[in-house]
């Protein structure tokens, strides 16, 4: 290929790079594929509180996820044993959302830090059934959660 082809290629390299750069993301969110495309960015959709409530071998958990619009997160959990006993749980953290995953990244643990040695990390592919649902898939153990807005 002479000099001036291979120049050419680049250029309609770059033309394209450009152009793919300036598409909306939320267009081609995979996330909302199957919702009303009016619900906008699904970026835009976390932030605010989130209730997941479930029974964990005969305890009944509640947890409520804040996700703030500046990527920090709280995540307040009951846990209601058979005997009535209740424990409370406050953590805190970071939260991202990479287009597909919903990632949170603790940095306290009911008031003290985590094991440098084993940080926690939780990431949920997600899907939005509405603006108010969504369901979220860890692939690494295998589980789907989901949550419901109540804010």
């Amino acid at each position: 290929m002479t000099r001036s082809a291979t120049a050419a290629w680049l250029l309609a390299l770059a033309a394209l790079a450009v152009l793919l750069s300036r598409v909306e993301p939320e267009l081609h969110d995979p996330v909302m594929a199957g919702v009303d495309g009016s619900l906008g960015n699904t970026r835009d959709l976390l932030p605010g509180a989130w209730l997941r409530e479930y029974d964990d071998a005969g305890h009944q958990v509640r947890r409520v996820l804040r996700l703030d619009a500046t990527g920090n997160f709280r995540e307040s959990v009951r846990v209601v044993n058979e005997a009535g006993g209740i424990t409370e749980f406050e953590n805190t953290g970071f939260w991202m959302y990479d287009g597909i995953n919903l990632k949170r990244k603790y940095t306290s643990l009911n008031g003290s830090p985590p094991s440098r040695l084993n940080l926690p990390f939780a990431t949920f592919q997600l899907s939005f059934d509405s603006r108010d649902e969504f369901k979220g898939v860890d692939h690494v153990h295998h589980r789907e959660v989901r949550y419901r807005r109540i804010d």
